[in-house]
């Protein structure tokens, strides 16, 4: 093997990056998609490190567990760059960071191959010969503050951590953590340091899919921060099965002595360790570590400081009790310090010793004790607040208030006449301080409290919430979590899910979207690609009926009265079922292509084909037995293709046929790496292209003999890939250029049916131009109630509308639509009964690209 070496741009790198290549053929990373050794992840990074340059240069890299983020970052301190780690998957993060630090490179993460965007050839900063790394503090990812860590503090963080966790060459660990935040990076480099074994993977605990993997690459340890815990306990960690787990540790915050001491004992059991960890960025990660025998006994120490470091307590006035100090660390794994600006960038050492503004206290086992802290920072939900700003925020708006806090909420005491707006006083502290509406309590009191001494009355301000419920009115994330978990059937819903991460699509997306709004007061913009935790109530207004419709949802239930009451000749509005293929093709680009792996997103996709589909036979078979004029050829969906100049009742179901098709073609279409790669690259030229190729059949272009024209699959194609190329359009230009398409195609496609042709285009025009209408909430519930329902009384409404047809056409329209939302009902209840047979699949087979060979290889 021939490995390039990485060019040294100075005399200081990462040793842990830079002698990869002595691991040899030991295997260095295990993924979905197999394995590499130690000597191929070297070339990588020297390759890649080539691509850096010889110059030294600010990286700024978007942390993600994946082999192509790892490889950038290994190649960047090998060669010597510093590198502004932000967090992946958080595009304004990137944008934050980029605007505050004009990074010199700036890494894109590609599914072709990640793009490394080189801004200029030399560095636009001065930059210290020791700096290596910025990362965010805890929570902090949209300030501009960071920390500034050496090559030394990374190596020795990683040392110190594999001595004390007796990391083995053959130890395969877990990324169960973002690689972005310090405790996941540790985890990282501490088993690299070793020559083990990393089990790559951006999946949750809470999958199936992450223990599969897990257990194929016989997985020793993996990481935990205490929302960790709370999903395996979800998940029955308990009672798997994992022969080769050693151990299992935990930071991050402070996880209740009472769950520590459940864990250490569960591990006893099962024959693996737990260890309690702490520490900060400002330490690169690792401070203390509680031994794994003793924890059991001592659940609520942190334990002993690192190998290479060391702990005293400063004695401080507002220590309560004897003994107690603040904690101050010292080891080579303290930061530089910190950064705010970029000329910050040139600065050496200005911190010898970490003041960790925690107080603590030694025991006489010579374990160390959080007790309080000294500072009233504050470390909610993984957010660093500072309670003292949150007050002088305040002051700005001239409201005297307290603020005090725990690790779960921040309570602030107000000077205000009780009964006051206290809504518009929490959503400015939400705003400032980015945490969940849950999060943050107002009372708002005649005096504020204070001590005999006039000296601020904290601990009265914290009692203020032990007996006060959550403030009336307002949706909070627990609320929202449940709402996503009940109508999508998930159990794993968290405040960082979104509609999409989910696996919702456009049959649940009317639900949740008429739900939001009913809680919120508003929908927000792009609400199904927004965490839940970032789903804000609206301000206070003066009352008001009008409400926002989604288009999507409006045509959908437009076009299916219309549909139905043409059918029935009540009126005659034709053109409804070629616009729902136009939002079809729309809704599949909104919800089925995420950011999700190849795998996952066809998974997806064939989940929504199920849904659709297995309705649709289900009826069809019923109608068949009762006496309907339909065949076999319906009942499986084939009739279509199998009879395409039948103009009789078989046709009735054309749409959902052909739509069923189109869904699998393109599922086929983008099982392909290359196309799969191809749209993630161009997402709005791919379907350009598509309805090109589409229109080579819409006007005959193509010999296909014997078919009919408005509802064959293969000539109404390029109406979905239009509406998949208008919810890509991202720019006026885009948006222009697919609406100039549908008004020179759409004409024509019709003979002799100009108001048809009409209906489509101001149809198409409307989802292209006008995200929402406006409406009010009495017709946003009916509307979403057609629109959700709209493929049920497609389905339905050819048998049950003749039974009345000769009574009262009016009548006939009402009642088929009323079954038809029945049957929706009913289905839907079904299929969240029974588990649906992907996902059967799924539990009673391995999931491809996970199992391994005895030899270590990966099989398909």
């Amino acid at each position: 093997m021939t490995l390039h070496p990485a060019p040294l741009v100075s005399g200081k790198t990462l040793p842990l990056a830079r002698d990869l290549a002595a691991h040899g053929d030991k295997t260095a990373l295990i993924t979905s998609n197999g394995e590499i050794s130690y000597g191929q992840l070297a070339v990588r990074v020297a390759d890649t490190a080539l691509r850096l340059g010889t110059g030294r240069r600010l990286v700024l890299l978007p942390g993600a567990n994946t082999v192509e983020a790892l490889v950038v970052l290994l190649a960047a301190l090998a060669a010597g760059h510093p590198v502004l780690l932000v967090p992946g998957g958080h595009p304004e993060a990137v944008e934050a960071m980029t605007v505050a630090y004009d990074p010199d490179v700036v890494v894109h993460p590609d599914p072709a191959g990640w793009r490394i965007e080189e801004r200029r050839t030399g560095s636009a900063h001065v930059l210290h010969p020791d700096l290596a790394m910025l990362l965010s503090t805890s929570g902090s990812t949209g300030s501009p503050k960071l920390v500034r860590l050496s090559y030394e503090n990374l190596q020795a963080n990683a040392e110190s951590i594999a001595t004390y966790l007796g990391i083995r060459d053959t130890d395969r660990a877990a990324t169960t953590l973002p690689m972005h935040y310090c405790y996941g990076l540790s985890v990282v480099h501490s088993h690299l340091l070793r020559g083990a074994g990393l089990v790559l993977t951006e999946l949750s605990v809470a999958d199936t899919c992450f223990w599969d993997l897990f257990r194929a690459a016989r997985g020793t340890a993996f990481a935990g921060v205490p929302y960790t815990f709370d999903l395996l306990d979800r998940v029955g960690f308990a009672g798997m099965d994992l022969p080769h787990l050693r151990y299992v540790t935990q930071a991050g915050g402070r996880l209740a002595p009472e769950r520590v001491a459940h864990y250490a004992e569960l591990g006893q059991r099962r024959g693996w360790d737990l260890v309690v960890m702490y520490g900060q960025t400002e330490a690169t990660a690792r401070m203390a570590y509680l031994p794994p025998e003793l924890a059991a006994a001592h659940p609520e120490a942190i334990g002993v400081p690192v190998p290479g470091g060391s702990f005293s307590l400063e004695p401080v006035e507002e220590a309560a009790e004897e003994g107690v100090g603040e904690l101050v660390y010292d080891g080579p794994n303290v930061m530089l310090g910190y950064a705010s600006t970029p000329d910050d960038l040139a600065l050496g050492r200005t911190v010898d010793t970490l003041r960790t503004g925690d107080l603590a206290r030694r025991t006489e086992e010579g374990l160390y004790e959080i007790v309080g802290r000294r500072s009233r920072f504050l470390k909610i939900l993984g957010l660093r607040i500072d309670p003292r700003q949150v007050e002088v925020m305040l002051e700005r708006h001239g409201l005297s208030a307290l603020c005090a806090g725990d690790d779960e909420r921040l309570v602030l005491a107000v000077m205000g006449k009780p009964g006051g707006d206290a809504r518009r006083i929490r959503r400015r502290v939400v705003d400032e301080c980015g945490l969940p509406a849950r999060a943050v309590r107002v009372h708002l009191l005649p005096d504020l409290p204070r001590l005999p001494s006039g000296k601020p009355d904290y601990e009265a301000v914290r009692s203020l919430d032990r007996t006060a419920g959550e403030a009336a009115g307002e949706a909070t994330g627990e609320d929202l979590c449940a709402l996503y978990a009940r109508i999508l059937d998930r159990p794993d819903v968290t405040p960082d899910s979104t509609f999409v991460g989910l696996g919702g699509d456009s049959l649940s997306y009317v639900e949740v979207s008429l739900r939001l709004e009913q809680r919120l007061g508003h929908l927000p913009a792009s609400w199904h690609t927004t965490p839940i935790r970032a789903l804000r109530s609206a301000e206070p207004k003066p009352p008001s009926r009008i409400r926002a419709l989604e288009t999507s949802v409006a045509l959908r239930a437009v076009a299916i009265v219309c549909i139905v009451g043409s059918h029935i000749r009540l009126f005659e509005i034709r053109g409804g079922a070629h616009l729902l293929l136009a939002v079809a093709g729309f809704n599949f680009a909104r919800f089925l292509l995420t950011s999700a792996e190849r795998r996952e997103r066809v998974r997806r996709t064939g989940r929504s084909i199920a849904r659709i589909a297995l309705p649709c036979m289900a009826w069809t078979a019923f109608a068949l037995l009762i006496g309907a004029d339909y065949d076999l050829s319906n009942v499986l969906l084939l009739h279509n293709a199998l009879f395409p100049q039948d103009m009789g009742p078989g046709i009735h179901l054309w749409f959902v046929e052909a739509l069923v098709y189109i869904l699998l073609a393109t599922l086929a279409l983008l099982a392909l790496p290359a196309v799969d790669r191809a749209e993630r690259r161009f997402p709005y030229g791919l379907p350009l292209t598509l309805v090109a190729i589409g229109l080579l059949t819409r006007y005959e272009l193509v010999g296909l003999p014997d078919r009919s024209q408005i509802t064959d699959a293969v000539t109404v194609f390029w109406l979905f890939a239009l509406g998949w190329a208008a919810a890509k359009s991202r720019t006026t230009p885009h948006r222009l250029l697919v609406t100039l398409a549908a008004l020179a195609t759409v004409p024509g496609f019709f003979p002799g049916e100009p108001r048809r042709e009409a209906f489509v285009v101001i149809g198409f025009v409307l989802l292209v131009w006008f995200p929402t209408l406006p409406s009010n909430p009495r017709v946003n519930q009916v509307a979403g109630l057609l629109a959700a329902s709209s493929l049920s009384i497609y389905l339905t409404h050819w048998q049950i509308y003749p039974i009345l047809d000769d009574v009262s056409e009016p009548l006939s329209l009402v009642t088929a639509v009323l079954f038809g939302i029945g049957y929706a009902k009913g289905t839907e209840h079904l299929m969240r009964k029974l588990p649906p047979l992907w996902e059967n699949w799924r539990s009673t087979r391995s999931r491809p690209g996970v199992h391994l060979r005895r030899d270590g290889r990966a099989m398909r």
